[in-house]
């Protein structure tokens, strides 16, 4: 029986910024409704060590521990740092330690869930959403009963050497989320927010993203009035002030974004919020709303300033909508930066100039690039690069494998695009003195609005 669950948030990587475990307050707030008497406990590694956790799985008695495993590696070429040692050192320590059932998931795992759970040897595996597939698990690990494992959609699981996927096909409905409140007061005080959704699912078909086999393909939207009751509760109860929508594209399904819009400004909620946005599928009217809804910053997945690429990359839509958003933008008053892949497939010495040249038309604002195309498993990117030779097979994909260009030189890349008088922040580039003052003198939010000048 199943009475006491070790939570643990393995992510430890503090670039540019640390991030709330947003994932693993979903899950804790659903099995909480579903087992009564459940007593859960829970270590992050952003706030102990190795030696901390030693100590923390030691001195509880727990039954099972699940394990949330957010990023693979940093996405950045000029590191390619490797977050798969760190993991599987937790599950040895685990395993050293305790004799219980360990459960993985998280985005790192679902991104690559076969040959992961092959290197990291957990009990079980649970791919994308996790909150039903998690409850119905620990039911069956508590009653014993191995045979109905099989039937849990998204479970991964060992049968006899042979690595089982479990598809999925059905989805949470309207997830609660209760924030942790000595968690919510570490990060909002060393990051100055804390993520929240709005939405599950990307219907998009990116050539390199994996936001669709993480969260499905098709959108869900979460119930407004419980988002808008989440949103007062981390206000009221927490002093959080700024939140960040952490949905893949926060500008799909407008309906809803209307009504979600309406009722925070309906019943006052004082909140400052940003989002990852799409230059398509948005008007200056919804981004006049969204203003007044509590909106300050705008994270555009631009990807390029060239048609080019951006046809090559499958974005769906062109630069003059990029221009024209960012207009839009400027003239509300509200922050928007861009973020770019420099040199991916596709990519030519003249589609980078023009991304470069163009960046000078997009007014006051900051882009944030990275070079070349991190390879995931299951997209249409890893097709090519197996086609290309570029990759032998998608276990390679576990350590950091990036596309790039044939037809773009790297050298002084980062130099060309400087020189246009834009301000660009590329990944290596050292975290600015400003904002770690800002952060000391509590501002909130992302604070790269102050980069720009």
């Amino acid at each position: 029986m199943i009475k006491k669950i070790g939570f643990i948030s393995a992510n430890n990587y503090k670039e540019p910024y640390l991030v709330y475990p947003i994932g693993m307050s979903y899950l804790i707030t659903y099995l909480k409704t579903k087992f009564r008497d459940i007593d859960i406990e829970c270590f992050d590694f952003n706030l102990g060590d190795y030696n901390d956790y030693e100590s923390f799985i030691s001195t509880n008695n727990f039954d099972c521990l699940c394990i949330s495993l957010r990023n693979l590696d940093d996405v950045n070429i000029f590191e390619k740092n490797s977050f798969l040692l760190h993991y599987k050192k937790i599950i040895s320590i685990s395993r050293n330690l305790l004799d219980i059932p360990i459960i993985v998931g998280g985005p790192a795992f679902s991104v690559h869930p076969k040959y992961m759970f092959k290197e990291l040897l957990p009990d079980y595996g649970i791919v994308g959403e996790g909150e039903i597939s998690l409850y119905q698990l620990l039911d069956c690990i508590s009653k014993e009963n191995l045979d109905g494992i099989k039937r849990i959609e998204g479970v991964v699981y060992d049968l006899g050497g042979e690595i089982i996927i479990n598809e999925r096909s059905v989805f949470v409905e309207s997830p609660k989320l209760k924030i942790d409140s000595s968690l919510a007061n570490f990060y909002f005080e060393h990051s100055g927010m804390i993520g929240l959704q709005t939405k599950r699912g990307c219907p998009n078909s990116c050539i390199y993203c994996s936001y669709p086999n993480v969260d499905g393909k098709i959108v869900r939207t979460l119930d407004p009035k419980i988002v808008v009751e989440n949103i007062k509760e981390i206000k009221d109860k927490e002093n959080v002030d700024y939140l960040f929508f952490t949905d893949s594209v926060f500008n799909i399904c407008k309906d809803y974004n209307e009504e979600l819009a309406r009722r925070i400004i309906e019943q006052n909620v004082k909140v400052n919020w940003g989002a990852y946005f799409s230059p398509k599928n948005l008007s200056k009217k919804e981004l006049k709303l969204y203003k007044d809804a509590g909106l300050t910053h705008i994270e555009f997945g631009s990807e390029s300033f060239s048609d080019i690429t951006l046809e090559a990359y499958s974005k769906g839509f062109r630069f003059s909508d990029i221009l024209t958003q960012s207009r839009n933008a400027s003239d509300l008053g509200i922050f928007y930066a861009h973020f770019l892949i420099l040199a991916g497939y596709g990519e030519t010495e003249e589609s980078l100039n023009e991304t470069i040249n163009n960046s000078k038309l997009l007014g006051t604002t900051v882009c944030f690039p990275f070079v070349g195309m991190r390879i995931y498993p299951n997209t249409k990117l890893c097709d090519i690069a197996l086609s290309e030779g570029i990759i032998n097979c998608e276990k390679d994909l576990l350590s950091p494998k990036y596309y790039i260009s044939p037809d773009v030189k790297l050298e002084g890349i980062e130099d060309r695009a400087k020189a246009s008088g834009q301000k660009w922040v590329f990944p290596n580039d050292k975290t600015s003195p400003i904002m770690d003052k800002l952060r000391k003198r509590k501002y909130k939010g992302p604070l790269w609005e102050f980069l720009r000048y």
